[in-house]
């Protein structure tokens, strides 16, 4: 399958309303019905306004983060759109790629997801 990786990069403290910008882009992910995203939090980074983010013993809401999504074109363009009507200012990349699940359809096992908020189980 021919789409776009996108790639959202903020901070663990920057917030959209209520929720950290990646909650509220994991949570539109989810409205939109796409599947698969990847949450990596760095050690160090600097910001496109050169300031140094990193993530300190003590203090972790400085720490960069990245979200990261496999998505179709229309998915990606869908996603950009709702974070321009909303203002959310996060920098991003978009580019071409080629995606695809290898291997038998193994059955999904249920896991077990606990959050510093609730507690779900799949």
């Amino acid at each position: 399958m021919n789409g776009y990786q996108l790639t959202f990069y903020t901070e663990q403290n920057r917030r959209h309303g209520h929720q950290t910008i990646c909650e509220w882009l994991l949570h539109e992910v989810r409205k939109l019905g796409i599947n698969g995203a990847t949450v990596i939090n760095c050690a160090e980074g600097i910001g496109h306004a050169g300031s140094h983010h990193a993530a300190h013993m003590l203090r972790l809401d400085d720490q960069p983060v990245q979200i990261i999504l496999a998505v179709t074109e229309e998915e990606a363009g869908q996603l950009l759109d709702i974070v321009r009507a909303e203002n959310v200012h996060v920098f991003y990349v978009r580019f071409p790629i080629e995606f695809g699940v290898i291997g038998d359809d193994v059955p999904h096992k249920a896991a077990k997801h606990f959050s510093v908020f609730k507690r779900s189980q799949e």
